[in-house]
């Protein structure tokens, strides 16, 4: 991928402990490596505790609170999955508001696993065609999702994969797709 595809773009990560490691650690990664700056927006302050498939992981700093946190500052959003992460953002108002404003505003968002669980709770969901981990299926399928079974699916502004294993596939669409939307922030 080329550097510097995504120069200027301001990218919002929403998570709190309990997200997959890979699945921000690898995106992050592919986002700044294309030139984006990346940002860990979070509803716990000071550090979040990531989860490595099976057991707990690695800490990294939050670089802005979610109370702190403006949607308009940034131009596209990443949502991780893990099990626990997305499950404690849905039950959180202000990081429902947060991703709702991306969606709002048509900005892109990109979800992975079990990351659709706060799209779903955005309203977001409804009539879009999406993947995520196969438990979310009849989740996704009650919010009016068309859900389907796919490595990433892009649809609307928004980019979805299963899993992990997905990983290079979810990177190169969510890079595609967040290009696009590469200074829209600024002539809005």
């Amino acid at each position: 991928m080329a550097n510097d595809i995504l120069k200027g773009l301001n990218v919002a990560i929403l998570v709190t402990d309990g997200f997959e490691q890979v699945e921000l650690t690898e995106p992050r990664k592919a986002l700044d490596e294309a030139g984006a700056t990346t940002k860990i927006v979070s509803p716990k302050p000071g550090r979040i505790r990531a989860w490595n498939f099976t057991d707990w992981s690695i800490e990294l700093p939050v670089d802005v609170d979610l109370d702190q946190a403006k949607p308009e500052d940034f131009d596209a959003l990443l949502l991780p999955g893990g099990v626990i992460n997305p499950d404690s953002l849905r039950m959180k108002p202000n990081a429902v508001a947060f991703a709702k404003a991306f969606f709002d505003a048509g900005k892109p968002v990109a979800a992975i696993c079990h990351g659709p669980w706060t799209v779903i709770e955005t309203g977001a969901a409804h009539g879009r065609r999406m993947t995520s981990w196969p438990s979310l299926k009849t989740d996704l399928k009650n919010a009016g999702a068309d859900w389907v079974d796919q490595v990433a699916v892009v649809d609307k502004g928004l980019v979805t994969s299963r899993s992990p294993d997905d990983l290079p596939a979810f990177n190169q669409e969510t890079i595609k797709l967040f290009s696009e939307a590469r200074g829209r922030r600024h002539a809005a």
